[in-house]
């Protein structure tokens, strides 16, 4: 590197950016459930139902319903749209619903899918800087616009994904440490490339086995990231998670929220999961 560019390059990755997220935990009221009538119920879920189904069959954005397992709720959708007023429509059909009358949120998630560009990041930096640019300058922000327009529609699939079908979801955000000690936000860009590589290795071992979308939430929810695991068997997230533990990016930097685990239930099986009978 020229000795000049760590005083004067951006410190700040590129981003690329793709589906609008909206996680939806929610408490279902079993006790006021049961005191319906059989028929008001299942016409109750049948409504329900029917806007899953539609939801679930969307081509530009989908939604999907798991049951989660433990205290922290018993429902949870997770949507993919194209912008924020998408998943407030999202939020505003299930609140229609006379199930919703039946529902308390127990928490909610708001985040965006995001690939950071570390490796492609400092080259474009650098190459930049090597002739001459001015970082933010008009002829800079211009180059910078042009890279992310091909990597963003080369990464098309991965930004714009449906989700996947596994049985089951892992769900948590994360953020990345500020503390007095140690603050990932003072690396150098080469250091936190470097980091990020190592962690990366780690979870393409397990591609075969889990599915993972990493959201970006900064300034649009409590944590930083969010990260959605999907598998057909739990006990993987455990391995990969326990795995990554390891690595320095995480061992030194990493912070997490709550996990959630959730079962996938298709729309037409929703009435069984109103009764208990969980959908195998």
């Amino acid at each position: 590197m020229h000795p000049n560019h760590p005083a004067t390059l951006p410190a700040v990755p590129l981003t690329l950016e793709g589906f609008a997220t909206l996680h939806q935990m929610m408490r279902f009221r079993r006790t006021a459930w049961r005191a319906l009538p059989d028929n008001d119920r299942r016409e109750i879920a049948n409504q329900a139902a029917l806007l899953l189904a539609e939801m679930e069959a969307k081509s530009d954005g989908q939604s999907a319903l798991f049951s989660l397992l433990g205290h922290k709720g018993d429902l949870m959708l997770v949507h993919f749209r194209n912008s924020f007023d998408q998943l407030n429509q999202a939020e505003l059909d299930v609140a229609r619903l006379r199930l919703n009358d039946f529902l308390e949120p127990a928490t909610s998630y708001l985040s965006v899918i995001e690939l950071g560009l570390y490796e492609s990041t400092l080259k474009t930096y650098k190459a930049l800087a090597d002739e001459g640019v001015e970082p933010h300058s008009e002829a800079w922000n211009r180059a910078i616009q042009e890279i992310i327009a091909r990597q963003k529609e080369a990464m098309k699939p991965r930004l714009f994904p449906t989700i996947p079908p596994n049985r089951y979801l892992c769900f948590y955000p994360m953020d990345r440490r500020r503390g007095e000690d140690k603050n990932w936000y003072t690396l150098p860009m080469e250091e936190r490339q470097r980091q990020m590589n190592e962690h990366g290795l780690v979870g393409r071992r397990y591609a075969g086995e889990v599915k993972q979308i990493i959201t970006g939430s900064i300034g649009f929810d409590d944590w930083e990231w969010g990260v959605d695991l999907f598998a057909d068997d739990p006990l993987v997230f455990k391995k990969l998670i326990y795995e990554m533990r390891f690595d320095q990016v995480s061992a030194v930097y990493a912070l997490f929220g709550s996990f959630y685990i959730g079962l996938r239930v298709p729309a037409n099986r929703l009435y069984d999961l109103l009764e208990g009978n969980l959908p195998l």
